[in-house]
């Protein structure tokens, strides 16, 4: 992805931070969002993807890690949690800059793999979040 992409997807996402309700982008003083063109061969092990498999690596837009608000404990050796966006998943999904109305459909999957991987803070599971719509 070139760097002038790179700025125009973090601009969007940037948007779509600033107008979220105050007491959702509040979380994200807590958990930070680490954008990515794609994930690492490491996170794709992690989630069992063999990163030769583009299909799979472009399917993947964000990723939660770290333990979720309902499963923490007082245990100060926890690491933090991070939600990841993928960028280059995430503009596959609404078909690239160049369709119709690109920066509109990529606003709204921003917004919903950003607050799908936020439920994923608040310990929402998969079937949560499709109810949600935020599948």
């Amino acid at each position: 992805m070139t760097p002038r992409h790179q700025r125009e997807f973090d601009e969007v996402l940037q948007r779509v931070i600033d107008s979220l309700p105050a007491h959702i982008a509040q979380l994200l003083d807590e958990v930070p969002v680490i954008v990515q063109d794609r994930p690492s061969p490491d996170q794709l092990r992690d989630l069992g993807i063999d990163p030769a498999d583009e299909d799979e690596v472009l399917s993947l837009c964000g990723l939660h890690s770290g333990i979720s608000n309902t499963d923490r404990s007082v245990d100060a050796t926890q690491m933090p949690s991070d939600i990841h966006l993928f960028r280059e998943g995430i503009l596959e999904l609404v078909g690239g800059w160049d369709v119709p109305e690109a920066r509109k459909l990529l606003e709204e999957e921003i917004r919903i793999t950003l607050l799908h991987e936020i439920g994923h803070q608040f310990g929402l599971d998969e079937d949560d979040l499709d109810r949600l719509g935020y599948a």
